[in-house]
């Protein structure tokens, strides 16, 4: 992360401008994701905008399930610059596939939470035991999927 001007702020304001607390963003120091951090006279660390979005970013991919590992080795890619390019969108394009397919995972997941919502309101509403939940098409042949059978 090449040095930007501006005015530097120290990390209680860091902590202020991305409502983190500071015990998170020394975590997100210590394990080599925020790059770029100077220190004053005193000692203390200096911050400056950038390191505003850069956070935003560091915690949305460990939000997605990007490994600390690979949270790294981006980090470590933008330190080079602009030669890493390439690499850096396409590890995104792909962590951006792997998000996608457990969006789609979660979604098919919620179907069933809903149907089983469903049941239980009709049950309820009608006094009588309506009929069994199907399992969805995803589901392996002659196995009833967790949450099918009524209770």
């Amino acid at each position: 992360m090449p040095a930007e001007r501006g005015i530097p702020f120290h990390i209680g304001e860091l902590a202020a401008r991305t409502g983190r607390t500071v015990h998170a963003i020394r975590w997100y120091e210590t394990q080599g994701l925020v790059p770029g951090v100077a220190r004053d006279e005193g000692g203390r660390r200096l911050y400056v905008e950038l390191h505003v979005g850069w956070l935003d970013l560091m915690e949305r991919l460990r939000r997605t399930g990007m490994s600390i590992a690979e949270m790294r080795e981006y980090t470590a890619l933008a330190l080079q610059g602009k030669v890493t390019l390439r690499e850096r969108r396409d590890m995104l394009a792909a962590h951006r596939e792997r998000v996608n397919e457990t969006i789609a995972g979660w979604k098919r997941a919620l179907s069933l939470v809903d149907r089983k919502i469903d049941f239980y309101d009709e049950w309820m509403a009608s006094g009588h035991r309506p009929p069994l939940i199907a399992a969805e098409p995803s589901a392996a042949p002659g196995k009833r999927r967790r949450g099918a059978t009524p209770r």
